[in-house]
């Protein structure tokens, strides 16, 4: 056991500057191209784009799922503020429904990010489910709200709302909806989760 002052293993030492330039380019390519093309897109061209080698790419990412893991990090961080603000400012009913819709229209933002996310849903090896795991959480914390001030019906689940909103931000990304249209069909489509008001 390390004494007070002593590290308790390694330290993790500090990319050199090249390379931290390497990575940067890379996830601001893949981004780039996410936004284009979508998730599943090309990781050589994703290297291509950000002038680096297919190794260089692979060396900092080893698969599709540690890269858009990386990516997503950002806009996780972001939507996380975005429930605690809604958690404070508003009453739970309305905060949940708020919450459904903001993450819905989130997760719509690329091309198969939704497939990808529930293909990550189970798959405790995937680096995209620790990542997204807090969505989840921050869904479960404004459910549980809103169940315990009477809002929410008995049987409805964390994983049952966070899996509902992975198959709605699928139907938007799909069907090509602008935010008004989104907003719509998320307030139809989890319309059972609430009690009657």
């Amino acid at each position: 056991m390390a004494t007070a002052g002593e590290a308790s293993g390694p330290a993790k030492r500090p990319m050199r500057a090249d390379a931290q330039r390497n990575r940067d380019a890379i996830l601001a390519a893949a981004r780039e191209i996410f936004e284009i093309e979508g998730v599943l897109t090309s990781l050589d061209g994703i290297a291509l784009r950000a002038g680096v080698g297919n190794a260089t790419l692979y060396r900092n990412f080893p698969t599709r799922d540690d890269l858009l893991a990386a990516v997503m990090h950002s806009g996780i961080t972001a939507a996380l503020a975005e429930a605690d603000e809604l958690a404070r400012t508003r009453p739970p009913r309305e905060a949940l429904a708020e919450w459904l819709v903001r993450l819905t229209w989130r997760l719509r933002i690329w091309h198969d990010l939704p497939y990808c996310l529930a293909t990550a849903f189970d798959d405790d090896t995937s680096p995209v489910k620790p990542a997204t795991d807090p969505l989840m959480t921050r869904t479960g914390t404004l459910l549980d709200a809103a169940r315990a001030s009477g809002d929410v019906t008995g049987d409805v689940t964390t994983e049952d709302a966070y899996q509902l909103v992975l198959a709605l931000s699928w139907a938007v990304d799909r069907f090509g909806d602008d935010e008004a249209a989104a907003r719509r069909r998320v307030a139809m489509a989890t319309a059972g989760i609430f009690a009657s008001a």
